[in-house]
């Protein structure tokens, strides 16, 4: 949509969005009699993963209706693509639940808050991240035994956050807006009382610890003189195809999407080893390393070499100029975080498959959420603000403003549809987990 050139009426095109879109509809949430099976769906987006990982991601989003969540926004994008939406299109993050927000380091080694999930992101509707944040926030808050009330105070708090945001970044210019970011040491500042104090002061000693020399000694042997990621199957192991010329020539790859400075950094490492890594739960299955590399000095550098797909979101919006998924998912985290990891880039594995690289934990941290309604909130609301900084930075603030308006009827709407969400997952996680009993689809189900 083309929008006019001054803010004033960017936000009356936004109001005037609510004539096709009423900020009421929001609230309402009833599957399409022609809604195709969920099971259906999330076994056609196992195509390509690794077969025999496909059970332990069955298995982990059987765990609860979160964990089902979690693995399954190819399931929702079908859902939210079926009902209207304003046409005021961001860059989106598309998988847009609260555990795909958390902390992560910057280049100076700052810890900051955010969005820190990108493989899903592609240019779409601004609702359907807000619409995915405020249902994931209900069904968590239900998983921790937070009655609806709470739960839906919650995803308002989101909503309200974001809306009040948007309203913010609106008047500010496209620099103000670039570079607004939420850092944690001023979050510590200006914490409301002592235990969200102490709870901040926590994550950050916990971020803190999450680099690679702290890793580096539980994951890596010693093998005749020669460092080894050590193998833990079934989540890490070594693939007996991944030979040391075809890992070099990824990296050859890789190295060419970085920036000169950032080439001369990695130049000063070797490659020493690779392995399959399962993580999360919507990437089970997905080719997924762990890269171990030292410096002359014997420094370790750990990266994640994560293979990219196509989005969940294309189907729905098209395909974009970036042909390369490695390459969207960067320049999409780009677009969408304050600060990036510096070795972050893409490249082209074995048999043409996209991947892209990002340091392995460094400082990233997600919240664990807890029977708390106090802290519900407040985790909402942060999740609220960095979204709306994330969208703000490629769309119009001032229409997306326009539209939510100043009073909360948005915020009700929303966390409205969040609970009829959260009613609609419930069911299709008793769906899967009828699935797995009745032997129509395979799951391991992990002990802790």
């Amino acid at each position: 949509m083309k929008l006019p050139d001054t803010t004033a009426e960017q936000v009356e095109v936004g109001r005037s969005r609510r004539e096709v879109v009423p900020r009421t509809t929001h609230a309402d949430w009833a599957p399409a009699s022609d809604r195709p099976d969920p099971i259906e769906v999330l076994t056609a987006s196992n195509e390509g993963r690794l077969d025999e990982l496909v059970p332990i991601r069955f298995g982990r989003m059987a765990v609860s209706p979160f964990t089902f969540l979690r693995g399954s926004a190819a399931v929702m994008m079908a859902d939210l693509a079926a009902v209207p939406s304003t046409g005021l299109n961001v860059q989106a993050c598309g998988d847009c639940h609260l555990m795909n927000f958390g902390l992560f380091a910057t280049p100076e080694r700052n810890v900051m808050f955010g969005l820190n999930d990108f493989d899903e992101t592609l240019p779409g509707p601004w609702e359907w991240d807000l619409q995915r944040l405020a249902a994931s926030i209900v069904v968590a808050a239900r998983d921790v035994r937070l009655d609806d009330a709470r739960a839906m105070a919650g995803a308002a708090a989101a909503v309200r956050a974001y809306r009040e945001r948007m309203w913010g970044l609106a008047a500010m210019s496209p620099l103000e807006v670039w570079y607004d970011k939420i850092d944690l040491q001023r979050a510590l500042e200006v914490a409301p009382d002592r235990a969200a104090r102490e709870r901040r002061e926590q994550l950050e000693r916990q971020a803190r610890k999450r680099v690679a020399e702290n890793l580096f000694p539980k994951i890596v042997t010693s093998e005749g003189g020669h460092l080894r990621i050590a193998d833990q199957p079934p989540l890490m192991y070594h693939m007996p195809d991944l030979t040391e010329e075809a890992a070099m020539g990824f990296l050859d790859t890789y190295r060419a999407s970085l920036s000169t400075d950032r080439r001369v950094l990695f130049d000063q490492y070797r490659f020493e080893d690779a392995a399959i890594k399962v993580v999360g739960v919507g990437s089970v299955g997905t080719r997924c390393f762990v890269a171990l590399f030292t410096s002359a000095g014997g420094h370790p550098l750990l990266l994640q070499v994560k293979e990219a797909n196509r989005s969940v979101l294309e189907p729905y919006v098209g395909m974009h100029d970036i042909a390369h998924n490695g390459e969207r998912v960067v320049v999409g985290q780009h677009l969408m975080q304050a600060a990036s990891d510096i070795f972050l880039g893409w490249g082209t594995g074995p048999g043409g498959r996209d991947f892209y690289v990002r340091q392995l934990r460094d400082m990233k941290v997600s919240v664990t959420l807890v029977n708390d309604p106090k802290f519900i909130v407040r985790y909402a609301e942060f999740c609220g603000l960095a979204l709306a900084r994330a969208h703000a930075n490629t769309g119009s603030a001032a229409a997306i403003a326009g539209y939510l308006g100043k009073n909360d009827k948005a915020d009700q709407s929303l966390a409205q549809f969040g609970l009829a969400y959260a009613e609609q997952t419930e069911r299709d996680h008793r769906a899967l987990v009828e699935a797995i009993d009745s032997g129509r689809i395979p799951a391991i189900m992990e002990t802790a």
